[in-house]
């Protein structure tokens, strides 16, 4: 009895295993074949905002939409770099993602009940220059910050 109760317990390990293991299997193609459908797509847009704590809010908040791969958002600049599957997302759904977290793109203003939230060093003036794009403008107004 006693080794008939042991070849069970070893014929359910080996099966709980095996199930494991193509699971993993399955995971690995999966992956494998999303990235080769991947169309990878860049834009920088600015984005209002004035310190460390912005970045951590808007990059989360940009990294929150799916087929998003990677934001980084400029303090000095107020520019945001993102990179994405644009077969999974647009321009327009990472814009809205921000303005949702209380912070103004070049797009969409920011939600204002998010932005009453916000800690107080995070609250930027809504006429802030953007400066994503280098004009002599917008370089002479921010030398007038200084």
């Amino acid at each position: 009895m006693k080794k008939v109760i042991l070849s069970l317990a070893v014929v359910m390990a080996i099966g709980l295993t095996s199930c494991k293991d193509e699971t993993k299997q399955e995971t690995t193609e999966t992956k494998t074949e999303v990235s080769k459908d991947m169309a990878m797509a860049d834009i920088s847009f600015g984005v209002r905002g004035n310190c460390g704590m912005c970045k951590k809010t808007i990059e989360k908040a940009v990294n929150k939409v799916e087929g998003v791969a990677n934001a980084t958002w400029d303090v000095d600049k107020k520019k945001i770099d993102v990179s994405f599957d644009d077969a999974k997302t647009d321009e327009m759904a990472i814009h809205n993602a921000i303005a949702a977290s209380g912070y103004d793109t070049e797009k969409v203003s920011g939600n204002e009940e998010a932005y009453s939230n916000l800690p107080g060093c995070c609250k930027y003036e809504h006429d802030m220059v953007m400066n994503q794009s280098g004009d002599k403008n917008e370089e002479d107004h921010s030398d007038h910050d200084h």
